[in-house]
C-alpha cells in the first residue's frame, strides 16, 4: 500500500481530534530535529518553526470564529498561546531563545487530545 493511499485511509478514519494530535505530532516532530541542528543554523529549523507557527495562527483563526463550539474561556487561552507562539518563534529566528518551550507547549496540546495522555507524555 502507498503512503498517499494509507493517509487517505487514515484520514478517513481518524476524528478530528485524532488529526490535530496526528498534526501536532508530526509538527512537533519536526521541531524535535530542528532542535537538534546548531543554534546557527537558522536556515535548517526555519521550515520547522514556520510550520508550527502556521499551525497555531490555524488555530487561533478558527477559535476566533463566532461558530466555533468550543468554551470561550478556552477558544481565548488558545488564541493567547498562538500570540505567544509566534512572538517566541520570532525569538528564535533572531536566535534569542531556543525551540524547547516550543515542543514542551505542543507536548502539552498532545496530552490535552491524546485518550491516553500518557502515551502522548512520552511522544
Amino acid at each position: 500500500m502507498s503512503l498517499n493511499a494509507y493517509r487517505q485511509a487514515a484520514t478517513r478514519t481518524e476524528t478530528p481530534r485524532e488529526m490535530e494530535y496526528r498534526l501536532f505530532a508530526e509538527v512537533t516532530l519536526a521541531l524535535m530535529e530542528a532542535s537538534k541542528l546548531d543554534r546557527a543554523d537558522v536556515a535548517g529549523k526555519v521550515d520547522a518553526l514556520d510550520w508550527n507557527r502556521r499551525l497555531w495562527t490555524a488555530l487561533s483563526d478558527d477559535c476566533s470564529r463566532p461558530d466555533n463550539g468550543l468554551p470561550k474561556p478556552l477558544r481565548a487561552s488558545i488564541i493567547s498561546l498562538a500570540l505567544w507562539v509566534g512572538k517566541h518563534t520570532s525569538a528564535v529566528i533572531r536566535g534569542q531563545e531556543e525551540i524547547e518551550p516550543l515542543i514542551e507547549i505542543n507536548r502539552m496540546i498532545m496530552q490535552g487530545l491524546s485518550a491516553n495522555p500518557a502515551a502522548a507524555a512520552a511522544a
